[in-house]
């Protein structure tokens, strides 16, 4: 999927006269995918959002601005400005939300880490991709729709494969186990430590590190 020219242009007036206040270099924006409401609240598909209140609970960053169409907070971390974001438009308008913040901040789409659910994962094991498909995650669909692009960051966060027999919309929208919970807890902090890695570090380490590491394990 070629780049869109607006991210051209913007990349072409970076590297000519520099990212000035609220341009792509000074801002990360990282999403967590979920639904609102508290009917959907600790459900399969809203790991995104377990994620984005561990970065929250470590670096101090208050998400609770109404803004993009979600719950948005301004922060540092590890000495990089960040927004941290939770789409408040449902699971499949995800790119409205962030095709706005995007806009705003003249974020280009590297700058931009997406973190989700993937049934193709056991629980807890998480995965780290500079690029691809939706994949079937209809969220993901909706923001490669609205960014023109597949490439930006993401970290899918494993949450087992659906039973045979039941359907998926059900299984996505269900509750961990008290077994599986305890893996979940352990994957958001390792989440947002990944997070932190790519910021740090880039997404090439962060990627050797975790994407390995319970391969390592087993």
């Amino acid at each position: 999927m070629p780049i869109p020219l607006r991210w051209k242009l913007t990349l072409l007036a970076c590297g000519k006269y520099g990212c000035g206040k609220g341009m792509a270099k000074s801002m990360y924006i990282i999403a967590g995918l979920g639904n609102p409401t508290k009917e959907y609240d600790k459900t399969r598909h809203n790991v995104g959002f377990a994620v984005i209140d561990q970065l929250a609970d470590r670096y101090g960053i208050d998400v609770s601005e109404r803004k993009h169409r979600a719950f948005c907070g301004k922060g540092v971390i590890e000495g990089q400005k960040v927004l941290l974001v939770k789409p408040q438009t449902f699971m499949n308008l995800s790119g409205e939300s962030l095709r706005s913040a995007m806009d705003y901040y003249k974020a280009l789409p590297e700058k931009l880490i997406v973190i989700y659910d993937d049934i193709s994962l056991p629980p807890g094991q998480l995965r780290i991709r500079l690029k691809g498909s939706a994949g079937g995650h209809n969220g993901i669909k909706n923001i490669i729709a609205h960014l023109g692009t597949q490439e930006f960051p993401r970290i899918k966060v494993g949450v087992g494969e659906k039973p045979p027999r039941m359907d998926l919309k059900d299984y996505v929208l269900s509750r961990f186990s008290k077994g599986e919970q305890e893996l979940m807890e352990e994957a958001f902090r390792e989440a947002a430590q990944a997070v932190a890695m790519m910021i740090s570090d880039g997404a090439d380490r962060a990627m050797n590190h975790f994407n390995t590491k319970k391969k390592a394990e087993e």
